[in-house]
């Protein structure tokens, strides 16, 4: 009894009111059993229903059941079943379809149990039918919802990559109109505006046919066009008729009927709580929106307008940084007597990064140039404004006519003072291009790239001190002059690093692409200058700034009457004479005086080889036709020495200084002159042939 009472009582059993067959019909289903030795079937009530079968349509038979499923059905039906029969298996489970007499197909489902007898051999079939339509129909549904989400997903994902790599608000237009971007967006055409004050500037389009849009690329920000009226109320709109969108706004209406498009979304770009501007995709073949549909165009929509405003962000920061810059950079170049200077500059690449990069040319006494070209380290508005006051004082000390050494002594000890821990390199080179006398020092810096009148390129040896700043802080502010000779025609080319650096190469390489594209490039400086920037900056890609600055010497050519030419010589070229000696021998037989070839060779070497020996640096050769009626040839050899050469008798066993006798015997004339800091020793040769030595 306790344990009765802890238990409950006892529930109440009832008898079923439905018989198996009918619980089966109640829930859409029907029987069958195959006999499959006499080849009959018996189908339940149910199951008639399942196949639609009527009363006098079933014969009983395997054929008879498949009367109402299509002919690939049933064999794929078939070899599932014999597949279950011969492989031993019990059970087995297919989709099919029923042709209706209605015309409708119906998915089915079937499911049965294989009896066997003692031996194992199969005797029967049991199983069930049902319909099975609302059930596919729902896992199709259910799929067709997984693809769009799959899709809408991959259209974001691969809208956000896209515009992830977007700088600049002409990245951002690329990225929106560029190829395979429509189809990222999963749309047909595309129209981008950005709000300007009070009206809308149309920055983008893509798609057939919308091209006309930009004849109207500014709009007035008044709610008369529905991309305008999205932007003022901030809500997106779709739209399924353009046609019955013109009846609501008129203005658009003269674009309707050559814009070939059914649907249109309508979008807002917010940022930071503000209408930046106005988002527009087009749609062919669209008659509905759907929820998810419009969550992605509003996806959409957040990730544009939140790139614009990077890009927005990016150039206002651009412009104030390449304006600062532009402030720093002297504004004109002076004019100069006697050559021809042309400059470029080129900034880095992305927001502030604009660095010390700068160029400079100075107006000196005595009818001098100073041309300079440096690198403040680092790139950012703080290099600009320290390369803007290193600029002004090295302009000052070189314009109170310092000698380049003192100059960049005095420049670097300013820069260590402005309490800055950065440095900056340095070129420097004061010019007299009336004598083509260069004096020019470095710190730290690259050095310059001469071309020569025959096309030839070097990068002569200057030599150089530490950058500036460092120079001070480690109190060795020596920077050593080297003498250079300019001759009429040459071009002097000075550049920042970031001309010759390319990234994973060295420095070599690109400094030998820059002495290939010099030799390649035009003559006039500014011709010149314009072939490096398209040939260089283009090659290289690079963030970094270039400052570039190219000197031309004006050529000397004289008159067709008194012909000259010039050809500097170098200490430590080897074949400068040999080139020297063919350049005199070509110029005499074009100006139709090749008798004299042999003599005024011959004079040459032996005055160009006795300035290489006994001064310090190079020797500049040049020959003129006097003009008439002398009819003579001068030919000059300027050195940097002051020390001038004199006539000595050597013995029989001497091996040197027979170089003034054998140009005493073969020369009309000859002399010394005083040139500046140097000296030239000339000689003439009479065309006639006639020689007279004089001193």
């Amino acid at each position: 009894m306790a344990a009765a009472e802890r238990d409950g009582p006892e529930p109440v059993r009832r008898s079923p009111v439905t018989a198996p067959g009918e619980r089966f019909a109640l829930n859409g289903m029907g029987s069958l059993e195959w006999d499959l030795d006499a080849g009959t079937v018996v189908l339940d009530e149910a199951a008639m229903k399942v196949f639609d079968l009527g009363p006098g349509e079933f014969d009983g038979t395997v054929p008879g059941v498949g009367r109402r499923i299509p002919p690939a059905d049933g064999v794929r039906l078939t070899e599932i079943i014999d597949g279950v029969l011969a492989g031993g298996g019990d059970t087995y489970g297919a989709y099919f379809t029923v042709q209706r007499r209605d015309g409708r197909d119906q998915w089915t489902h079937t499911s049965g149990r294989v009896l066997r007898d003692g031996a194992g051999q199969p005797e029967r079939i049991v199983g069930i039918v049902r319909d099975a339509t609302a059930e596919l129909a729902h896992a199709t549904l259910l799929r067709k919802l997984e693809a769009a989400r799959a899709q809408q997903t991959t259209i974001v994902q691969r809208t956000t990559e896209a515009l992830s790599r977007a700088v600049t608000v002409d990245d951002v237009t690329a990225a929106l109109t560029g190829a395979g971007a429509l189809e990222r967006l999963g749309a047909d055409g595309l129209a981008l505006g950005l709000v300007e004050g009070g009206t809308i500037k149309i920055i983008a389009l893509s798609g057939e046919s919308l091209e006309i849009l930009g004849e109207r690329r500014f709009t007035r920000l008044d709610g008369s066009l529905p991309l305008s009226h999205t932007v003022l109320t901030r809500q997106a709109r779709f739209v399924t008729s353009l046609t019955e969108l013109g009846g609501e706004f008129p203005l658009l209406a003269d674009y309707l009927n050559r814009i070939r498009y059914d649907a249109a979304a309508y979008l807002p770009l917010i940022a930071q709580a503000k209408a930046i501007g106005g988002l527009v995709l087009f749609y062919r073949r669209r008659t509905e929106f759907s929820p998810e549909e419009r969550n992605l165009c509003l996806g959409l929509a957040g990730i544009v307008a939140q790139s614009l405003q990077r890009a927005l962000l990016f150039d206002q920061e651009r412009e104030f940084a390449t304006g600062l810059q532009a402030a720093m950079l002297p504004r004109r170049i002076p004019e100069i007597t006697g050559g021809e200077i042309a400059v470029r500059y080129h900034a880095a690449w992305s927001g502030r990064e604009v660095g010390g990069d700068w160029y400079d040319v100075i107006s000196l006494p005595r009818d001098r140039v100073g041309v300079v070209v440096g690198d403040v380290q680092g790139h950012d508005t703080h290099a600009a404004a320290i390369m803007g006051q290193l600029r002004i004082a090295l302009r000052a000390y070189a314009g109170e006519g310092h000698p380049p050494s003192t100059v960049l002594a005095r420049a670097s000890r300013f820069l260590a003072e402005l309490d800055t821990e950065r440095f900056a390199t340095c070129m420097y080179a004061q010019v007299d291009l009336e004598t083509g006398g260069v004096r020019a020092v470095r710190a730290g810096h690259l050095g310059p790239l001469i071309r020569h009148t025959d096309g030839r390129t070097g990068w002569p040896k200057v030599r150089g001190g530490l950058p500036l700043g460092l120079a001070s802080f480690f109190e060795h502010e020596e920077f050593p002059e080297t003498r250079l000779d300019l001759v009429p025609g040459e071009t002097l080319v000075l550049c920042t690093d970031g001309l010759v650096e390319e990234p994973g190469t060295t420095i070599t390489t690109g400094m030998d692409a820059l002495a290939q594209a010099v030799r390649s490039g035009p003559q006039g400086a500014a011709a010149l200058a314009d072939h490096l920037s398209d040939r260089l900056w283009e090659r290289w890609g690079s963030g970094d700034d270039v400052a570039l600055l190219v000197l031309r010497r004006a050529p000397d050519p004289g008159t067709h009457r008194a012909p000259r030419i010039h050809q500097y010589v170098h200490q430590a070229d080897p074949e400068g004479l040999s080139e020297a000696r063919y350049a005199l021998r070509q110029a005499l037989r074009d100006w139709g005086m090749p008798e004299l070839a042999d003599d005024v060779e011959l004079a040459a070497g032996e005055l160009l080889v006795n300035a290489l020996l006994h001064t310090d640096g190079g020797a500049v050769l040049t020959m003129e036709v006097l003009p008439e009626p002398v009819r003579r040839i001068r030919l000059w050899v300027k050195d940097r020495s002051s020390v001038w050469p004199r006539r000595r008798t050597p013995g029989e066993a001497a091996t040197t200084g027979r170089g003034l006798l054998l140009v005493d015997a073969l020369a009309t004339h000859w002399g010394v002159e005083s040139r500046g800091d140097g000296k030239a020793v000339w000689c003439e040769f009479d065309a006639g042939g006639v020689r007279r030595s004089t001193g």
